[in-house]
């Protein structure tokens, strides 16, 4: 399992500790990174390409649409993904991706064999669903699905607990400045049962994001899986006690 487990090695008193961590933290997140590919145009529309799970993927964005934008974040959470298959296999997992926005954490997640439920706010879904069908077409044993979720809403009547059961819920950048944490919470809630793994990563813009990260504690366990200070993003793993 590829870890961060650099930044957590012991050093003397002369800052070499400091050293290695800063290292560890640039040589990982660079590893991510190197997923991205530049922009380019093809038939006059601007792509952002990535490569995962031996594919090259085009993501379509949305400027118009806060939620239709790519963030660092969702490269993080697959770069784990993708690395972490020993401990973390997607293959025939049932997963469910909140707030999915382009949907590249939904698209390899497909790609690496798991059965995903694809969720964002209704106004997103034409462009999700674009780039969700374009990527995974003829490439995954089961065909993703896109549909809307918004928090808090209708959980029981949509996603009955008695017949949706998910190994994982993802999430990549869904706490920023709006109104719907507490609804946030309620859908992890909702959605996570004895066997669930919330997979949350999240870039630190505000102190908000400190204090859902302990609103977040006081419902679910938790333990940090990367932490990059470099591209202020952190990786959490949660679940129910």
């Amino acid at each position: 399992m590829e870890s961060c487990s650099a930044l957590d090695t012991q050093g003397g008193g002369d800052g070499g500790a400091d050293g290695i961590a800063v290292a560890a933290d640039a040589e990982l997140a660079a590893s991510i990174m190197a997923h991205h590919s530049q922009p380019s145009l093809i038939l006059n529309q601007v792509w952002e390409g990535f490569s995962f799970a031996g594919k090259q993927i085009r993501i379509k964005e949305s400027t118009d649409l806060y939620g239709a934008v790519l963030w660092p974040s969702a490269i993080v959470l697959c770069h784990f993904l993708e690395n972490n298959l020993d401990k973390y296999s997607m293959a025939d997992k049932n997963v469910m991706e909140l707030g999915a926005g382009t949907g590249l954490a939904t698209i390899v997640s497909s790609l690496l064999g798991a059965k995903v439920t694809s969720t964002d706010l209704p106004e997103i879904l034409a462009n999700l669903t674009y780039n969700v069908q374009r990527n995974t077409k003829d490439h995954c044993r089961y065909t993703p699905v896109v549909t809307e979720l918004s928090w808090g809403q209708q959980l029981e009547e949509r996603f009955p607990r008695s017949t949706h059961h998910y190994d994982y819920v993802l999430a990549a950048d869904v706490v920023y400045h709006h109104p719907f944490l507490q609804e946030l919470l309620e859908t992890l809630e909702h959605l996570c049962q004895p066997g669930t793994q919330v997979l949350w990563a999240m870039r630190f813009r505000m102190d908000i994001e400190n204090r859902f990260v302990e609103r977040f504690q006081q419902r679910f366990s938790m333990e940090l899986l990367y932490d990059l200070p470099s591209l202020n993003i952190k990786l959490y793993r949660g679940w129910k006690p």
